[in-house]
């Protein structure tokens, strides 16, 4: 039997199970993605009613037999994070994707420590270049990592003068001097998003077109709920 006591945790999705309960998505620090009944947590007198959210710092005691764990306890870790406007939808993206991409219980894959860190840029203003960063160092986790510093035919390392075309699961190939078009990255976007540097809008935009190309791959042919819901609010 899987247990922990007082660990670390984020609660990534909920929603209600049976009558009175409620089924978690959790990411701990120590155990990666797990699943969790709250037994109760929606009656009127639960104290778990307001503690239990997205983006709260926890701390959760539980054990599991299976896949499907219980939650023996659970308390407020500190001060839930504000994220306000668009942060809010990028916090909710980031829960959606680790949900489709980290299996429940791989405990191969560290990521808490990024998920944190992302959460706190967020809750301070920092949007693109957190979301850039997590994307990045989250495929890194899970065996995906890119290739952001040499050309793959050549070996050579990437000049920031030079435009690329990126291989999916390959890496960047050099585009011959005064040819190039929209899907080529220069090399000066790859080697900030290899730095996790980003000097101006230009390299941010590049580094989310490749980022967004590679996730495409992992998620297949079902698009994210969270960017369906952004973009049709701002067509709107």
């Amino acid at each position: 039997m899987l247990q922990s006591e007082c660990e670390a945790a984020f609660i990534l999705h909920h929603h209600a199970y049976r009558d009175t309960s409620l089924l978690l998505e959790v990411l701990t620090e120590r155990h990666g993605r797990q699943a969790l009944v709250a037994k109760g947590a929606r009656s009127a007198k639960s104290r778990l009613r307001g503690v239990l959210q997205p983006f709260q710092p926890l701390l959760l005691s539980w054990h599991c037999r299976a896949e499907l764990g219980t939650l023996k306890q659970a308390e407020a870790a500190g001060p839930a994070l504000r994220l306000p406007g668009q942060a809010l939808f990028s916090g909710f993206y980031i829960n959606e994707l680790i949900m489709r991409l980290l299996p429940r219980g791989d405990l191969d894959v560290d990521c808490f420590g990024d998920y944190l860190q992302v959460l706190q840029q967020l809750s301070q203003g920092s949007v693109e270049s957190a979301l850039r960063v997590f994307e990045k160092r989250f495929l890194e986790h899970l065996g995906y990592g890119l290739m952001l510093e040499c050309d793959i035919d050549t070996g050579e390392p990437l000049r920031p003068d030079a435009h690329y075309r990126y291989v999916p699961e390959h890496g960047p190939s050099v585009l011959p001097t005064g040819k190039t078009d929209e899907s080529a990255y220069t090399g000066r976007a790859l080697l900030a998003l290899h730095s996790e540097h980003f000097p101006g809008d230009a390299e941010l935009k590049q580094a989310r077109r490749l980022l967004q190309q590679t996730l495409r791959l992992y998620l297949g042919d079902k698009p994210l709920k969270t960017r369906e819901v952004f973009r049709a609010m701002h067509k709107g």
